[in-house]
C-alpha cells in the first residue's frame, strides 16, 4: 500500500501566487491545498490536517499574523510564513507570533522547496541521545515520546522549539556558537541567520519560564554563544 503523501496547506489571497506555489509543490511530490484568506485556511486545517502551512502575511480582514497566533492557541503545525518585505521587522513578527520559518517573496522554486524540507526535517526530529529521558531541576525531557514537562505540567513546543531544546540539553554545560545551533536545528544553509536563532531562544525562555538575566535554564554567553545550564 503506497505511503500518504506530505500534505501542504498554502494561504494566498493572491491567485496567481497560490497556483504557482501549488505547482512548485506538487513537482516536490507534496499533496497541496490552498486557501485565499485566513477563515478559509482556519476552516481548511480541520478538514484537510495538513503536515505542513504556507501562510501569506499580507492578507484583507485577517493578516497572516492574526491566523499564525490563533493556530497557535490550538496546534503546534509548523508554519512558513511568505513576506514580501523581507525586512528583518516583519520577520521577527512572524516569529514572535509563532511561525516555524519565513520564505521571502520573490522566491525561487528550489528556495521554497528547500525551506519546506528545512521545516519538515524538523518536525521528524529524532533525539540521538542514548539516555531516554533529561532532567534538570523540575523539567523533565522525554526525548523517545518528544514531551518536555515543567512542574509537572506539559510544556507546548513547536518542533523547531523541541529540536532546539534537544541541542542545547544533549551539549548541556558546553557552550555552542550560533552557527553550531542553527547548523544543527535548522541546515547548514541557515548560518548566519542570528535573528531566526534569538527569536527562538526568547520563545523557548519564555515558555520555560526562564529570566535571561538570571538564567536557570539558557544563559548567553556575550560574544560566544549560549549554554545549557548543568544542575546536580
Amino acid at each position: 500500500m503506497p505511503s500518504r503523501k506530505v500534505s501542504v496547506l498554502v494561504v494566498d489571497d493572491d491567485v496567481r501566487i497560490l497556483r504557482m506555489m501549488r505547482r512548485i509543490l506538487e513537482l516536490e511530490g507534496y499533496q497541496t491545498f490552498i486557501a485565499s484568506n485566513g477563515e478559509a485556511a482556519l476552516s481548511a486545517l480541520d478538514e484537510q490536517s495538513p503536515d505542513l502551512l504556507l501562510l501569506d502575511i499580507m492578507m484583507p480582514d485577517m493578516d497572516g499574523y492574526d491566523v499564525c497566533r490563533r493556530i497557535r492557541e490550538f496546534s503546534q503545525l509548523p508554519i512558513i510564513m511568505v513576506t514580501a518585505k523581507g525586512n528583518d521587522e516583519e520577520k521577527i513578527e512572524g516569529l514572535d507570533a509563532g511561525a516555524d520559518d519565513y520564505v521571502t517573496k520573490p522566491f525561487s522554486s528550489t528556495e521554497l522547496a528547500a525551506r519546506v524540507r528545512a521545516v519538515l526535517r524538523r518536525t521528524k526530529f529524532r533525539d540521538d541521545n542514548s539516555e531516554p529521558t533529561f532532567l534538570s531541576n523540575d523539567l523533565v525531557i522525554d526525548f523517545a515520546h518528544h514531551r518536555v514537562t515543567l512542574h509537572d505540567e506539559e510544556v507546548n513546543l513547536t518542533a523547531t522549539e523541541h529540536s532546539l531544546l534537544s541541542y542545547l540539553t544533549h551539549n548541556a554545560g558546553r557552550v555552542v556558537t550560533p552557527d553550531q545551533i542553527l547548523e544543527k536545528v535548522w541546515g547548514e544553509e541557515y548560518i548566519g541567520e542570528y535573528h531566526l536563532l534569538r527569536v527562538n531562544i526568547a520563545r523557548l525562555r519564555q515558555k520555560l519560564g526562564d529570566d535571561p538575566k538570571k538564567p536557570r535554564f539558557i544563559a548567553t554567553k556575550i560574544g560566544i554563544g549560549y549554554i545549557f545550564l548543568k544542575h546536580p
